[in-house]
């Protein structure tokens, strides 16, 4: 599996590469991204690679992740080729509540910001950023279809959301005829599997491919912390974040996950980066994984994640210890529960090579086969 190999986006004809080159290091605004010239040097080592799908945001430093993207774009002259992703939700204007969140009123105004920024008239996928925990879906789904039919975006998709929310959104759209969601934009990794239990059957069953981030753990799994006595150490942004709410990776359990990674990687010859993004690449529901680097170096040790197969036993080992507990009610689907349902039966699934031939076309036949 190479980067030149594009898979259809969730239940639609835009084709994407398995792995997404992620933006947010675009920029040194935080304190952390990358100038000018290395930005411009991953972006043109990712295309050369084959890669065309690119992820940014209107928060991404500050709005110069969007502007560096739109006139490297625009100098390669490579619009037409790249599919283009960007997100809304946080706010530009401290003190206008207006000016942030999933309402209409910013919602268009956030799409002519990324517009200009970016130097074109339209974007590939536009992607709510975060669940504001106020905004109805079916106010964002109508409003993204609006953007469709104005021409502004192509695709629409969801980042970051409640399952049930990304449920309600979807079966509106379809209920009203208006423009699915064909991605969800989620955290996933060796060290975050939660959206196992909900999400990736969701994004299966109502069409909409998921798009992973941080699948190193914010660079847990690259190798580059080891465990100290303050919990951590190591040289990059995770060490100075780590204890905010929502950020804490230096567990006993991450780093017996790194530790085990670590072995893995020494057999199977490849860097511990490599293997953890493999891994996320290979799972069922992933439709691309986002990368991200600040160095070119670390670029090229990501883009050879998809040039390998990691034998069985070495994913075993791997799935075994970033295994995660079933909480209800799903411990509740277990063979044992399914065996008393079904009365000593054996019911399972359609054969895949029926659900192929009969509910799907080729291409997608193909890309379910690749996911699992």
């Amino acid at each position: 599996m190479s980067l030149d190999q594009y898979f259809t986006l969730g239940r639609s004809g835009l084709r994407v590469s398995r792995l997404s080159l992620g933006t947010m290091t675009f920029g040194d605004d935080w304190g952390w991204g990358s100038a000018v010239d290395t930005a411009r040097a991953m972006f043109d080592r990712y295309l050369e690679a084959g890669g065309n799908f690119i992820d940014t945001a209107d928060l991404y430093t500050e709005g110069t992740s969007e502007s560096m993207l739109g006139q490297f774009i625009e100098q390669s002259g490579t619009r037409d080729r790249v599919v283009l992703a960007t997100k809304f939700t946080y706010n530009a204007q401290p003190g206008n509540p207006n000016a942030g969140g999933n309402g209409r009123k910013n919602i268009m105004r956030a799409v002519e910001g990324s517009l200009r920024r970016l130097r074109t008239d339209y974007i590939d996928l536009y992607l709510l950023h975060t669940w504001d925990r106020i905004t109805p879906a079916e106010e964002v789904v109508r409003t993204l279809d609006d953007l469709v039919r104005a021409g502004k975006i192509r695709y629409a998709g969801l980042s970051d959301v409640p399952a049930w929310y990304a449920a309600r959104a979807q079966t509106y759209a379809e209920a009203h005829a208006l423009t699915p969601l064909v991605n969800m934009q989620l955290e996933y990794s060796l060290a975050e599997r939660n959206i196992e239990h909900e999400y990736v059957p969701l994004a299966q069953n109502l069409g909409m491919g998921i798009t992973a981030w941080s699948p190193l753990a914010m660079g847990m799994l690259s190798g580059k912390y080891k465990p100290s006595q303050q919990g951590g150490e190591g040289e990059g942004r995770l060490a100075k974040v780590t204890a905010a709410p929502g950020f804490e990776r230096f567990t006993a359990r991450n780093w017996k996950i790194v530790a085990e990674l670590e072995q893995v990687a020494k057999e199977a010859g490849q860097s511990m980066a490599s293997v953890a993004l493999n891994w996320v690449a290979t799972q069922p529901g992933i439709a691309s994984v986002i990368i991200g680097a600040t160095k070119l170096e670390q670029l090229d040790a990501n883009l050879a994640a998809l040039s390998f197969t990691l034998p069985a036993p070495l994913r075993d080992r791997l799935d075994a210890i970033s295994a995660i507990d079933k909480p209800f009610p799903y411990y509740m689907f277990t063979d044992i529960q399914q065996t008393r349902i079904h009365g000593g039966v054996a019911v399972g699934d359609k054969p895949e090579s029926y659900a192929s031939r009969v509910f799907v076309p080729a291409v997608q036949a193909r890309e379910i086969s690749a996911k699992r």
